[in-house]
């Protein structure tokens, strides 16, 4: 086991890898991850999926066959990213029955070009979560003003949900509520209240957004602060009459979880925000770069006590408004993932027809 990211775990924090390829399950790769670097779940995402079709045969065949039972487009996508996911949940399946449903989770997302039809993204939610047939699968929802309901109601029909594209302290604690509403209906309607969640915040994209705009005293310190703004929030909502409420009732806490923690500029450290922001009570998502970066460490300084109010207030001074440019990055981020989308899907079209030539 690898001392360096078990220390993560030690202080409290989950490390999830922010991947999943045919090739890193079939190779065994994923299987060492979890056994010698302390990974215990992962997220995925329309791009990662995109990149691994795109640049590899790897999928080949399982085009080949879904094409000859008929599948296409969207439907042939779900069945080929639910195969892989299926086979990941059960690698993490000891860890998910070991830690009862805290940890050992695998996520799939809902259609991004859903990210503003509420009923739309229930829907998907339903059939996805159906589908999927494992406890330890989260289905992936965003946290815009249409996700929010949808969120709601899933969590209300007791699927595990991880709420997507959060940006802020303030678009966190409203996906917060989304989810203690789904509990808080569950219980008054005499159901389990146990229905697991994450809500996942990005924080590289603000340290991009703002690169040419910071002072060079604050490079590369916005996303750090805002997350540890809503790590604030969340500790104080986990402190609530209102929280204490439903864990008496036997639901469990929803984890916040740092997303988009790679580090994109190239003369700060690979690790950046995996030393700022390891504390406790969270999950990690790293891509496999930052995973091995952080493994070639002897060692990481622990996350020091800082005040994100204060940092907050000098990009203030600064002239950046944080608000508008959080709703900036939701708007921003559901593009990105759709555009994501398309490019998968446009991918599997070709790759599809390539494969039909072929075999012709």
């Amino acid at each position: 086991m690898n001392r360096t990211t078990e220390k993560l775990h030690e202080i409290g924090q989950s490390i999830w890898l922010d991947n999943i390829t045919h090739r890193l399950l079939a190779s065994g790769t994923l299987l060492s991850y979890i056994r010698e670097l302390s990974v215990t779940g992962l997220t995925s995402n329309p791009t990662i999926f995109d990149h691994a079709i795109k640049n590899s045969n790897d999928y080949d065949d399982v085009i080949r066959r879904k094409l000859d039972e008929g599948k296409s487009g969207e439907v042939l996508f779900f069945e080929l990213a639910l195969e892989d996911l299926r086979q990941a949940a059960d690698l993490f399946r000891p860890i998910y029955d070991r830690t009862d449903g805290v940890d050992g989770w695998v996520s799939l997302e809902v259609s991004p070009l859903l990210a503003h039809n509420t009923t739309g993204t229930l829907a998907a939610a339903k059939a996805l979560h159906s589908r999927a047939a494992r406890p330890n699968l989260f289905i992936k929802i965003p946290g815009t003003s249409e996700g929010l309901p949808a969120i709601e109601e899933a969590v209300f029909a007791g699927i595990p949900v991880n709420v997507t594209l959060l940006f802020s302290g303030e678009q966190y604690v409203a996906a917060a509520e989304a989810y203690l509403r789904g509990i808080e209906r569950r219980i008054a309607a005499g159901l389990n209240p146990d229905v697991g969640s994450v809500a996942s915040l990005f924080v590289s994209r603000w340290d991009v957004a703002v690169a040419e705009r910071s002072p060079t005293s604050l490079r590369n310190q916005l996303g750090i602060a805002i997350a540890r703004d809503a790590y604030e929030k969340y500790r104080a909502l986990l402190d609530s009459s209102r929280w204490q409420r439903i864990l008496n009732a036997g639901a469990r806490s929803q984890r916040l979880l740092w997303a988009s923690t790679g580090t994109k500029d190239p003369h700060a450290s690979n690790i950046l925000y995996v030393e700022a922001l390891a504390l406790p009570f969270t999950i990690n998502t790293m891509p496999e770069a930052t995973l091995k970066a952080l493994a070639a460490h002897a060692e990481f300084g622990e996350a020091l006590p800082e005040d994100s109010n204060k940092v907050l207030a000098e990009f203030a001074k600064a002239g950046i408004d944080t608000d508008t440019l959080a709703a900036q990055l939701l708007g921003d981020g559901v593009e990105s993932f759709a555009k994501s989308w398309n490019d998968l899907l446009d991918c599997i079209a070709s790759k599809s027809g390539t494969l039909k030539a072929v075999a012709v």
